[in-house]
């Protein structure tokens, strides 16, 4: 078995078997994170080639110090999120306005406990709208800090704190919802 260093030298010596095997090691896993970011499992594949692509370009940046899969992570993760800069589709809108007051929930130390597999969340964190989901996942799954966020989408540290509380709120709105609905189907049961 080829370790990821000895893979990462076939590759940047151009063989077509080592990148074909690198592709093969983290396509799958990368594919969840870019479809995280995106409303549809095509639009993912597209980030997913388009990250690829970079890796191969900037493979030679890797000096092996850290993580291959986080690193490579990190080149999914920008590219996701210029992917979403770049599409129509994706247009953030991250503005405050009276009607928005729905996102708004108390948070407070008994929310409820939910029983999700990773799979239920990531559907329910996919129904947000495209900017509050990309600030949720970028803080919440990835760990980038709110400067940082702003300073990758471009917006200022405070809007990006608002919306990941909003989204979060909104979560949280929703989980209860889903909590209501399954007690009450349970009961319905009994």
């Amino acid at each position: 078995m080829t370790t990821e260093h000895q893979l990462v030298q076939d590759c940047l010596k151009g063989k077509p078997s080592a990148q074909k095997a690198l592709y093969e090691l983290f396509a799958s896993r990368m594919l969840g994170v870019c479809y995280r970011y995106t409303k549809s499992m095509s639009d993912a594949e597209d980030v997913l080639q388009e990250g690829f692509v970079k890796v191969f370009h900037y493979l030679s940046q890797f000096r092996g110090e850290g993580d291959l899969g986080a690193w490579i992570r990190r080149i999914m993760v920008t590219t996701a999120i210029n992917y979403l800069k770049k599409n129509s589709r994706y247009q953030f809108d991250l503005s405050f306005s009276a009607d928005e007051n729905h996102f708004l929930h108390p948070v407070s130390p008994d929310d409820p406990e939910m029983m999700l597999d990773a799979k239920q969340l990531a559907d329910i964190v996919r129904q947000l709208p495209p900017g509050y989901q990309a600030i949720f996942n970028l803080h919440a799954i990835e760990g980038y800090t709110h400067v940082e966020i702003s300073s990758m989408l471009g917006i200022h540290e405070g809007t990006s704190r608002s919306q990941y509380a909003r989204a979060r709120n909104l979560l949280i709105t929703w989980l209860e919802k889903e909590s209501e609905s399954t007690k009450q189907t349970r009961y319905a049961r009994s």
